[in-house]
């Protein structure tokens, strides 16, 4: 299979339009519609470089993309629903975790091999769910030959035996062994038998631990230490032994043992690489606190400047060794996102401004766009708790003027302390239910509405005191 093949054949299955892709993120997150398109743009331009033949084909690189914007008005979010639209690998990091490499930090090429990681697990999942009635299928002929061994001619006193299931085959019925056999079966498909134990072989893993402590930490020698104890592994076997389990434990073992024997680990370790190299997307969160202006002008800065141009090889593609084999990091999606507050994106060095050719601002939040916030994305915080306070018999409802006044003191305490968009609506709500949340059930049940009055008399008193305000919300 060429490169080309190969690429294409781990494209995502669903062939999203711009227009989709908005309209799927406007499901979770309210207005930023400017960074919604430039995510949307780049995630379809992946597409479309799967359908381009011959040599541009590699030539073709992604958009890298800047957001700039406040805290908590959607950045992180929207890269992360995008991700999740098409099932990709996608891995969020704080570019500052890299300012203390050879102290406790640790080293840029981490983000590759933690973001293989995460595609492996995506690989295995769909392998598991593709295999997953074959996988049953053999789960359930195991488990019915734990409870019900099938029996073979006996010999000696065993023959004289009047006791049924110690009957030798040539005196049993011919169709009573199966008979038995689908009535079992009829009762463990319908969870009939999941107490019931069994006895089952588990393997007992005598493989010796190896740790290698380096000044910069374990991962860099991480996947040098799984080949060593993998093969530790292969020369000193685990041990088998039996134990008595549920039938519930013993289900969940046996399938951990077919699925591994059905699906060829190098194979999905390779589409795990191939996956990341065509679709991974890398989120670098605060990235304006590694540019220049934070640091001394009167010389290079090891933990700012330095991670910048430890960072500027990823992104503009190189190859890091993991332990599932290279990875080629030229078709990698970055989204860095800052609030540049202190700095400006020229503050960063020209060769990392050059790798992020798209930039948007995002827009502050209003009054406005905490109440849409509040009721309109599906995963509204109103809903949540809403969902949260069934569980306890209480029908939660908030008035529309509720909304309007929890909007209000969420702008009110974001302009008096520190800004941090609608991040302060957890605080204020998680405050604001407080009572009925430790009630129920047992002083609450049916309907608890929220109304202003509710609002001003529970949050109201943290507005005239600043210094409360300040530690409370």
């Amino acid at each position: 299979m060429t490169d080309n093949a190969m690429h294409r054949s781990t494209a995502p299955a669903r062939e999203l339009l711009p227009q989709d892709i908005v309209a799927e993120l406007d499901r979770y997150i309210v207005g930023q519609q400017k960074a919604k398109r430039a995510v949307a743009i780049a995630w379809r331009n992946r597409f479309r470089r799967s359908l381009v033949k011959g040599p541009l084909y590699d030539d073709i690189r992604p958009k890298n993309i800047l957001m700039i914007g406040p805290t908590g008005v959607g950045k992180t979010e929207i890269a992360r629903r995008l991700t999740q639209i098409a099932n990709v690998p996608f891995l969020k990091v704080e570019a500052t975790k890299f300012t203390e490499v050879g102290y406790v930090g640790r080293d840029v090429d981490s983000i590759i091999r933690d973001l293989v990681e995460t595609g492996l697990r995506i690989v295995r999942a769909r392998r598991m769910a593709e295999l997953a009635p074959q996988v049953q299928a053999r789960v359930r002929e195991r488990l019915l030959d734990l409870l019900l061994p099938r029996k073979h001619p006996l010999s000696g006193f065993e023959r004289g035996s009047t006791k049924h299931h110690e009957m030798p085959m040539d005196r049993i019925e011919p169709d009573s062994h199966d008979t038995i056999r689908d009535h079992l079966a009829a009762k463990l498909d319908a969870g009939q038998l999941d107490e019931q134990t069994v006895e089952i072989e588990v393997t007992e893993n005598v493989t010796p631990t190896v740790e290698v402590i380096s000044h910069s930490g374990v991962e860099e020698m991480g996947f040098n230490l799984q080949g060593i104890q993998s093969m530790l592994g292969t020369i000193l076997p685990g041990r088998r032994g039996r134990r008595r389990v549920t039938v519930r434990e013993a289900r969940e073992q046996l399938t951990n043992e077919e699925t591994a024997r059905l699906v060829d680990s190098e194979e999905s370790q390779r589409e795990a690489v191939k996956l990341v190299e065509s679709h991974g997307v890398v989120f670098l969160d605060e990235i304006d606190k590694i540019a220049a202006s934070y640091v001394s002008k009167s010389g290079p800065d090891v933990s700012r400047e330095g991670v910048q141009r430890d960072l500027l090889p990823l992104v503009e593609g190189t190859t890091v060794m993991t332990k599932h084999g290279p990875v080629n990091t030229d078709h990698i999606l970055f989204i860095a996102a800052g609030a540049f507050t202190v700095t400006k994106p020229s503050d960063l060095i020209p060769e990392l401004q050059g790798r992020f050719p798209v930039r948007v601002e995002l827009d502050k939040l209003t009054a406005a766009d905490f109440e849409r916030i509040l009721t309109e994305p599906t995963n509204a915080l109103t809903r949540q708790y809403a969902a949260l306070l069934a569980a306890d018999g209480v029908d939660l409802v908030f008035t529309p003027e509720a909304i309007e006044r929890i909007a209000s003191f969420a702008v009110m305490v974001n302009t008096m302390q520190e800004n941090i968009g609608a991040r302060r609506l957890h605080t204020v709500i998680e405050r604001l239910l407080d009572e009925v949340s430790f009630d129920a059930p047992k002083a609450a049940q049916g309907r608890y509405e929220v109304t202003p009055e509710l609002v001003d008399r529970v949050l109201g008193p943290f507005l005239k005191d600043q210094d409360l305000a300040r530690f409370i919300l």
